[in-house]
């Protein structure tokens, strides 16, 4: 038998990944909970840090003892001896004396059995849930390729499943993080972002989103090596999911037009992003550390003839062509509430003959 169990443990490793040094520890742990459970009827045992488990990693061949206390009378048989069992131990007890015995475990009946397996089950899924935390934490603020398994049609949430480096994951993406309009059909592969993984009771949280600002930069650093080899920066982005994206770059080599870069030959490479989006508009902002000129080029398609920072070094003004105030604003505001949360200002407007 303890050369099976080694056996066991050691499959499990090779085809799960489960350590076999955590599983022989909570084959210790469930060999206590079965001595605990044997004597369910003390009010004392379940708190008790009296018995030891030792198992050979190699043979298998397991141990286990418990020290008890010698007394005059036996309120708590599973810390407690009486002296005239203590003689069937040692040749001369006291009372007070601690002994240390060997427990043998055909004792345990079915119930402590019972005991002994759930704890080991219960190992199993906690080992499995924690390394699904791990490889997915580690994936955390990244792209992942999903294959849609599931769409509920009442709360419009979605059911993926995520290539794992052992097995399938499910995860959810909700209706609040799909983009608005975009339609989601069972089979469909999507590419998520991954914003959060959290070890919660019953297994691993992966929090997933298409409308999060952090899809779009990993899709230009997928589609634009510049940015891949961070010879083009992103500086910031805003975006408004399913509507509109901008996004301020700029370049360390002065031989690389970064707005060029990230269009792509023909403009493949923004296209291929729009694509992804589902036709997403998206504005390329050439990034400048001049506040005027950022906030000129943010305000893109528009025209701007001026930009005074005010005092506060928080807000501007922003003056331009009467014919190119709907323009500057966007529809229902847009395009300047995207340059204000692009550039951190807060942007008030003008038209040129109100300047």
């Amino acid at each position: 038998m303890a050369s099976e169990i080694i056996k066991a443990l050691d499959d499990l490793q090779k085809e799960k990944g489960i350590q076999k040094a955590y599983m022989l520890d909570r084959i210790a742990q469930a060999l206590v909970a079965a001595y605990k459970a044997l004597y369910k009827k003390d009010p004392n045992a379940a708190a008790l840090e009296n018995v030891f488990v030792t198992i050979d990693p190699d043979s298998g061949e397991i141990a286990m003892h418990a020290v008890k206390t010698v007394v005059e009378e036996v309120l708590s048989p599973a810390a407690e001896m009486s002296l005239e069992e203590a003689q069937t131990h040692t040749a001369t007890p006291s009372i007070g004396d601690e002994i240390r015995i060997e427990v043998n475990m055909k004792d345990f009946g079915r119930i402590a059995t019972q005991t002994a397996k759930q704890v080991i089950i219960q190992g199993i899924r906690e080992a499995e849930r924690g390394m699904i935390v791990e490889e997915f934490q580690s994936k955390e603020h990244e792209i992942l390729t999903a294959v849609v398994t599931r769409v509920d049609p009442r709360y419009g949430s979605v059911i993926l499943e995520l290539g794992g480096k052992r097995d399938k994951t499910e995860a959810m993406l909700t209706a609040q993080e799909q983009i608005e309009g975009e339609e989601i059909r069972e089979g469909d592969r999507i590419k998520v972002y991954v914003v959060e993984v959290r070890s919660v009771g019953r297994g691993p949280q992966i929090m997933l989103s298409r409308t999060h600002p952090g899809l779009v930069k990993r899709l230009f650093e997928l589609e634009v090596p510049e940015i891949a080899d961070g010879t083009v920066v992103v500086n910031s982005m805003s975006r408004e999911a399913g509507s509109r994206t901008k996004i301020a770059v700029s370049s360390k080599d002065e031989n690389v037009d970064p707005i060029g870069a990230c269009v792509g030959p023909r403009g493949a490479r923004v296209a291929n992003i729009v694509n992804e989006l589902r036709g997403e508009k998206i504005d390329i902002i050439k990034y400048s550390e001049d506040p005027v000129q950022f906030v000129a080029e943010a305000l893109s398609p528009s025209d701007v003839l001026s930009v005074q920072i005010k005092e506060d070094g928080k807000s501007c003004t922003v003056v331009v062509p009467d014919d190119q105030l709907s323009l500057a604003i966007g529809k229902e505001g847009q395009n300047a509430r995207l340059a204000a949360k692009l550039t951190g200002f807060k942007i008030d407007i003008h038209p040129e003959s109100q300047g």
